[in-house]
Order: C-alpha cells, then structure tokens, then sequence
C-alpha cells in the first residue's frame, strides 16, 4: 500500500505515540514515595537493634527492586548502600581511634595514647579499645547507613520532576534548588557507570586511581554541561518572575509560613525525642495547618501555570499509609519495650529480633504490591521484507 504501512502501521504508530502519555498517567505520586521512606527513616531513628535495621534495609531494598524504572536515578539506591558501608567504617574508626563513652571491661586491645594538653580534657586519641565500644559505634553507624538507605530508595523511586511539578507555588523557586540538588548524585553514577563501560570496552583500565582520575574530568565536564543546559532552559521558560500582592498579604504569608516550620520542626523533634511523644502530635498538626495556610496564601506569588498535575490516588495512599503505619507502630514499640528496640551493649547480650515491630516494618513491603508495575520498554517488530 503506498505511505509505507497501511492501516496496522498507522495504528501501531498511533499508539507509540500515546504509550509515553499512558505510562505517565499509570505512574505513583512522586510525593507518595517520598512519605513512605521517610516513615522507614523515622522507625529507623527510634532503634539501634541491628536485625531490625537490617529488615528495614532489605524492605526498602525489595521494593526498589520490584518497582524502580529505567531512569537515571533509579540507581542511587546502590549508590547510597555504599555511602552507608562507608559511614559505618568512619564510625567504628573513629570509635577505635578516638574513644567511645561507653564503659567496658572486655578490652580487644590497647593502642598508644597520645597526651594531650589540660584544656583539651575528655578527650583522648588511642588507648584502651572495648568490645562494647566498638559494639556501641557499630550500631549507631548501621543505623545512620540504613537512614541513608532510606532517602536513596526514594531516590530512586521518586521521579524528581514530577516532585518539582507537584510542589506549591510558594516553594517552587526552592524545590527547583532541592530537585537539583537531589539529581546531581543520580546523574553523577549515571555519567561514571557510562564513562567505565566505555572505557571498558576500549581496553583501558576503570579502576585504581589511574581510571578514576581519567573519569574524574568527563564526569565534571558532564556535569557543567548539564548546568549551563538547566540555566538556559530555566531563563528560557521565565523562571524567577512573580505576580504583584498586598504587602499586608506578604507579612501574613511569611509569619504563617516561618510559624508553620517552626511548628513542625518542634513537634518533629518531640516525636523522635524519647519523652516528647505527648506535646509533639498536637505541635506537628498546628505547625503543618499554619504551613499550609501560609503556602497557600504564598502561591498567589506564582504567575506559572501546571499541565497535567498529579493525582493523589488509592495507590499513593497506600504508599504513604505504609511509611506511616510502620513508623508509628515502631515508635509505640520503642515507648513499651525499649530494650527491645535498643539491645544492651553493658553488659554484652546478643539482639534478638522483637516480633510485632518486625511484623510492623513488613508493613512497608506493601508498595511492592500496591505501587503500579514500572513500564516495560515496547517491542519493535523487524522490518516487514520488500517484495
């Protein structure tokens, strides 16, 4: 048939066109991961026990692995486990080098101590190295890695410009240097994942320090690039202008807004906090109303307009309901057991693996099954023969 295809081909066409659009309507709220690993993170704050953390750690794992795209930054989450191995490493160092507050009796070995002037009291570089130091160190930096590992599953999972677009119109300008920020590590392992596989493949070494500082150059030219690119794009579309307001409407926004933040700054930290459980709920809630009557109030500000917003479904719901769900359930667990949550290193006992808060961190499995599948890149059927 004379076009090149006839009907099939047009249709075919037609529809690889709309898969894109399809997908994107398929797609989670950027904002619904971003929820449901911070509700990992804060059950990762309230305990120290490492069987614990290591369930976390696998539970974001899981989910990254069964719901993450063929993005760029969809593989930050390695990234971050990594950044979180080497954080514990840095930990224990200096725990061996520097010394540890907690007392122990079990002395692994004795380095030499440096002495120190009389201002400097309290602290000591070398000596008596203990099992339960060490211990102590190791369980802290476990728990900062799987912190990390947390926002690195959201980064993966959650696309950044989508959050951008999702945003208030009070806090677009700052969400531009966040999504910047956030994109920078994921482009980063992108641009040396891409600049070793071409270097494999010419026969050149990619590791030792000789390969990294031959990447190091292309991955900052990259880099530059990527920024003069976002500038002129960014100027291209008008960034940074604003609509005229009251002053009385500006004064109005900025207390509420800088009200709201200290509001659930405090009743954040009275959550996390081990005795701050009762005045940090109604804090949080008051300072999260006043921050929303302020953004609201700031978004008359923004003269930009958003096409095809994000919706707020079942789906993202469920996510974050079960960020939420093991986050709370984790804190109840710490109020009423918390040597459970928090194993002894004075005296040395074992941890053991507590049974409702794991049942409550398998809660965050949920996004696993729950999410919408990532989408699969199409077929191409082979080219049709020429009679």
């Amino acid at each position: 048939m004379p076009g090149g295809g006839g009907f099939p081909a047009r249709l075919g066409r037609r529809f690889a066109v709309r898969a894109p659009e399809a997908s994107r309507a398929n797609a989670l709220h950027a904002g619904a991961w971003w929820l449901w690993a911070l509700g990992l993170a804060t059950a990762a704050s309230r305990t120290t026990n490492p069987l614990l953390l290591a369930l976390l750690a696998a539970v974001a794992g899981y989910v990254v692995a069964a719901r993450r795209t063929d993005a760029p930054w969809s593989r930050s989450y390695g990234a971050f486990l990594k950044l979180g191995l080497l954080v514990i490493g840095i930990r224990v160092v200096f725990s061996v080098f520097l010394g540890s507050p907690i007392p122990g009796s079990h002395v692994l070995f004795t380095l030499p101590e440096v002495p120190l002037p009389d201002w400097a009291q309290g602290v000591r570089v070398g000596g008596r190295v203990t099992a339960e130091g060490v211990l102590f160190a190791l369980y802290d930096g476990v728990r900062l890695a799987v912190l990390l590992a947390c926002v690195g599953a959201a980064n993966a999972l959650a696309n950044p410009a989508r959050l951008l677009k999702s945003l208030p119109g009070a806090l677009y300008e700052a969400g531009v240097a966040v999504v910047v920020a956030m994109t920078f590590a994921p482009n980063l392992v992108a641009d040396v994942a891409r600049l070793r596989a071409a270097r494999r493949l010419r026969g050149r070494p990619d590791t030792g320090l000789r390969g990294l500082v031959q990447t190091a150059l292309p991955v900052l030219e990259g880099a530059l690039e990527r920024s003069v690119a976002l500038a002129a794009a960014m100027d291209a579309r008008g960034y940074g202008r604003t609509a005229r307001v009251p002053a009385a409407v500006r004064h109005t926004t900025t207390a509420l807004t800088l009200g709201g933040l200290l509001g659930v700054c405090a009743g954040t930290y009275g959550l996390l906090a081990a005795r701050g459980a009762g005045y940090g709920l109604p804090v949080l809630l008051a300072g999260l109303a006043a921050a929303m009557a302020g953004l609201w109030l700031g978004g008359r500000r923004s003269v930009r307009t958003r096409y095809r917003p994000d919706r707020w479904g079942v789906r993202a719901w469920l996510v974050a309901g079960s960020g939420a769900a093991v986050a709370g359930l984790v804190i109840a667990a710490a109020a009423a057991d918390p040597p459970a949550l928090h194993p002894s290193v004075v005296p040395l006992t074992p941890p053991s693996l507590p049974l409702w808060p794991a049942a409550a961190v398998l809660l965050g499995l949920l996004p696993a099954f729950a999410a919408p599948a990532p989408p699969r890149p199409p077929r191409t059927s082979p080219p049709e023969e020429k009679p």
